[in-house]
């Protein structure tokens, strides 16, 4: 046991086979049984890595001493069968939270995720789906995205791993530096394209921020089939899953391929069974991965709109997703239902909203739509919020611009660095860094604490969450508060006779107007006064101890 490895942070191994196959990924597996403290024992899969070459990875989540031996379908192949040996890990002292904290956990009320030593997690992820390509070098390009990400306070890069949306399959725009994932039917892996893919993978677990690894989209189940797509990911677990990483097993898994459906001689109902055929692949892969994955990382399916309607079946996934719309203002009415929805349904899950008005698409959703759908979905109980801008999801870029989806049109000429540097992705920064200054994961909605007439645009009146007696956060969208009466403003949840301080806060620049401290009434109720700005504000009030 001459090397020493560290609590949570991924280590390698590599095992040479005594013989050729004629195609070790689909003719061999072999599994490593790990033992540690307590006699605990994980089966993670290995990986070909090319040649004779398989390799598995392991991320030991306490300290202590392990063993391992292997298993492989062929026993005879005293290169892969039998091998055992031992390894030593010491606690990780450095200051990567997800190194510090552990891999994530759904916590036991089901509302939102934790870290293996219980700290909470806040997901505020960015949209690369198409990051690992060779579309963003890693040269330069990467280190440049990613460094802006952290100081912005990313925490979650959602990013699919090799097939994807917008291009038919083999498009040569899905291409990284090694070529093409697979063969054209899916039977050959290539691994160098996934050692490409592991130095951004691992670099963005290594910043601190934790990959949601999207397997593919939704229709390559048609194209794959199966018993590929649990081959497929297979390969992803044994990989990546020793990363803090979450799963999402699809994107947008119940749509069929763009051009399903439509021409002269198309079927009527050819969309509806390619969206019921691909709803049944992604739950049987749902219910392999409970096995497969032996680190148990959180998983989901990304939804044309909530993660159960394609799950089918709550206890296959341990999220819900939801996408609701991506035509700004006028999206909110449905990102406020949709919300609200899968947050009262039964049993409780995190919800993360995965994709909503990415900024610049159609012309629409500038900053101040960004600001409004994440204090939106905040307020309404969402454990996660997930920008997304217009040309940085495709990566499109000058000397090679994206060019038209399978649609026909294009969704614009912005290249992915001027993306990059949209306002959108600061104000969120922002936000998050604002509402971690309280006991965010605490918060539940609260709207019947606004006693006065709503807004006939439910979405337009004050959002409320909080924490009964304690604290209120409202988010105002355009601040009705200072041009209307201020009996407009009456609000409930306080404890009676008990003291509270109240401040707004300017969300755009981080301005606070304190109020002076108040006495709840009899009713435990209070009337907010006029806002000092006209436009957004927030408003937070906590109980003077």
């Amino acid at each position: 046991m001459s090397e020493t490895f560290f609590t949570n942070v991924t280590a390698e191994w590599s095992f040479a086979a005594a013989r050729s196959y004629a195609n070790p990924f689909t003719d061999v597996d072999v599994d490593v049984i790990v033992t540690g403290p307590g006699r605990r024992e994980w089966r993670v899969p290995a990986f070909w890595a090319g040649g004779r070459r398989w390799r598995f990875r392991f991320a030991a989540p306490s300290p202590g001493k392990y063993r391992f031996r292997t298993e492989c379908t062929h026993v005879a192949d005293a290169g892969l069968h039998g091998v055992e040996g031992a390894f030593a890990v010491e606690k990780y002292r450095g200051d990567n939270p997800l190194y510090r904290h552990g891999r994530f956990h759904v916590d036991v009320d089901g509302r939102y995720f934790v870290h293996a030593d219980g700290t909470p997690f806040f997901w505020l992820g960015d949209t690369w789906w198409m990051g690992l390509t060779d579309r963003l070098k890693w040269q330069k390009e990467f280190p440049s995205l990613l460094a802006d990400r952290v100081a912005k306070g990313f925490s979650v890069v959602q990013i699919i791993a090799g097939l994807y949306p917008d291009m038919d399959w083999q498009d040569p725009r899905g291409r990284n530096e090694a070529g093409l994932p697979y063969d054209a039917d899916f039977t050959r892996v290539n691994p160098k394209w996934y050692d490409v893919a592991d130095r951004k993978l691992h670099a963005l677990a290594d910043a601190g921020i934790a990959p949601c690894l999207v397997g593919c989209w939704g229709y390559f189940a048609m194209w794959m089939g199966l018993d590929k797509a649990k081959r497929h990911w297979r390969h992803l677990v044994a990989r990546y899953g020793s990363l803090p990483v979450f799963w999402c097993l699809a994107g947008e898994a119940t749509m069929p391929f763009y051009t399903v459906g439509l021409g002269p001689d198309a079927s009527p109902d050819e969309a509806a069974r390619h969206a019921e055929a691909q709803r049944q692949i992604w739950a049987d892969v749902a219910r392999h991965m409970r096995q497969l994955d032996p680190f148990h990382n959180p998983v989901t399916l990304h939804p044309g709109m909530a993660t159960r309607e394609c799950a089918g079946d709550d206890s296959l996934v341990d999220f819900s997703m939801v996408q609701t719309g991506h035509s700004g203002f006028d999206s909110m009415a449905d990102t406020m239902r949709i919300v609200r929805e899968e947050y009262d349904r039964k049993p409780a899950m995190p919800v993360v909203q995965s994709e909503v008005n990415y900024e610049g698409i159609c012309g629409l959703s500038k900053d101040d739509v960004q600001r409004g759908g994440f204090w939106l979905c905040l307020l309404n109980g969402v454990a996660g919020f997930t920008y997304g801008a217009n040309g940085l999801w495709q990566l499109n870029r000058a000397e090679r611009p994206y060019g038209p989806s399978p649609h026909g049109a294009t969704w614009g000429n912005r290249t992915w660095d001027q993306a990059m540097n949209l306002p959108g992705s600061g104000v969120l920064g922002r936000a998050k860094r604002l509402l971690e200054r309280y006991p965010w994961w605490k918060l539940d909605p609260h709207p019947e604490w606004f006693l006065s007439a709503p807004s006939p645009q439910a979405w337009q009146t004050p959002q409320i969450a909080g924490i009964p007696g304690k604290l209120l956060i409202a988010y105002l969208h355009a601040s009705k508060a200072a041009w209307v009466p201020a009996d407009w403003g009456k609000l409930g949840g306080f404890d009676p006779g008990a003291t509270y301080r109240a401040r707004w806060i300017d969300p755009e620049f981080d301005m606070e107007y304190p109020i002076p401290n108040f006495t709840a009434d009899a009713n435990g109720q209070w009337t907010m006064p006029y806002s000092p700005i006209i436009g957004s504000i927030l408003l937070v009030v906590e109980r003077k101890k």
